[in-house]
């Protein structure tokens, strides 16, 4: 079913009205709901304090540590809903991909994928190879109570150039390569992490989580004829696989405002935009039937607190007539942001949009 159905299967009941899921279903709303990418993180002193000798990988498999580490900006900052604290590369490592993620690096690959004989690499994923997801979902659920909880996965193209290049890559040079060059290949990489990346997001749906966003942080590197052929198929399969749960469907990238109707032709109920398209703009590249998620510059925040408000009100007043509309920086909040700058972002959201 749909977005805009009533609640079905697992589907948190005690949710479903909430602000965030309203707005997802582009249901009238109180107020102007508020999350933030990464708003779980570095920006926060208790994150940092939990975190301490605790490598990342190690710290999205402790369920009593990512429940605490979710929940921590939600206490501080009263947002409408939660993001489960993980990163995209958790299911890869469940799968027995040899990677690690190195600070001030990134995720780092042993053995990149460049033949059609390292796709073995690529096993399917179950929810037994990560039990700690289901685990601490459920603690998080209990906790939140009429709070949603947001899942999310990598996209299968940002995941694809992280297994090829073998980290992060500012040219992509490697997974392009392969896309013009070998687009069997990269067809069937694509499709093989669609499978793993549908499974990984069901495990979070069925313990608990009231929508699911796909971040396809890298896809803003692609023309759009490149994306319709070589990406959007993928993408495609796994809104489709998660339809069913009626849950709303978030997807998000960075750069696309080329892509953005493309990244809402591929199935999703919320298409998320970065700052550089304002967000009237990109409802009319959307096109109707979309909520739009965004977008205020992570960067303002930097400013003075009347700067922050008159950037603010620019994107709640290109927001008027969106269908829905959850508010958003157009990317993640970044590890030196003041976290009292985001606590008053809030706030001011949500006095400012009440209706």
């Amino acid at each position: 079913m749909s977005a805009n159905g009533s609640p079905s299967g697992k589907q948190p009941t005690a949710t479903y009205d909430s602000p965030f899921l309203k707005a997802c279903r582009r249901e009238p709303v109180p107020h102007t709901p508020v999350w933030f990418m990464r708003q779980a993180g570095r920006s926060l002193p208790e994150y940092r304090k939990v975190r301490e000798g605790v490598g990342m990988l190690e710290s999205c498999m402790r369920p009593e540590l990512v429940t605490e580490i979710t929940l921590q900006p939600v206490r501080r900052h009263g947002v409408d809903a939660a993001i489960y604290f993980s990163d995209i590369v958790v299911p890869l490592k469940a799968i027995g991909v040899d990677l690690d993620i190195k600070p001030g690096v990134g995720p780092v690959v042993e053995r990149p994928i460049r033949t059609r004989a390292d796709l073995a690499q690529l096993r399917d994923l179950t929810p037994e190879d990560v039990p700690y997801i289901t685990e601490a979902i459920g603690l998080l659920t209990a906790e939140l109570g009429s709070t949603p909880l947001i899942g999310f996965a990598g996209a299968p193209f940002t995941l694809a150039s992280y297994l090829v290049e073998g980290g992060p890559s500012r040219t992509y040079e490697n997974a392009k390569a392969m896309m013009y060059g070998d687009p069997e290949l990269w067809a069937d990489l694509l499709d093989r992490l669609a499978e793993i990346t549908a499974a990984f997001l069901k495990v979070q749906i069925e313990a608990g989580a009231s929508a699911v966003q796909l971040f396809d942080s890298w896809a803003g590197a692609l023309a759009p004829a490149d994306y319709r052929r070589s990406v959007l198929p993928a993408s495609a399969k796994v809104f489709r696989a998660v339809e069913g749960y009626g849950v709303p469907r978030i997807h998000f990238g960075v750069g696309t405002g080329e892509l953005l109707g493309l990244m809402g032709e591929a199935g999703a109920d919320v298409v998320g935009v970065d700052w550089r398209v304002p967000l009237d703009e990109a409802a009319r590249r959307v096109g109707p039937g979309k909520a739009l998620q965004g977008n205020l510059d992570p960067t303002v925040l930097f400013a003075s607190r009347e700067a922050v408000e008159t950037k603010t009100r620019e994107v709640l007043d290109a927001a008027q007539a969106l269908e829905g509309h959850i508010f958003n920086l157009g990317h993640g909040v970044m590890p030196s942001t003041d976290p009292d700058a985001l606590t008053r972002l809030v706030e001011y959201v949500h006095a400012r949009s009440a209706r």
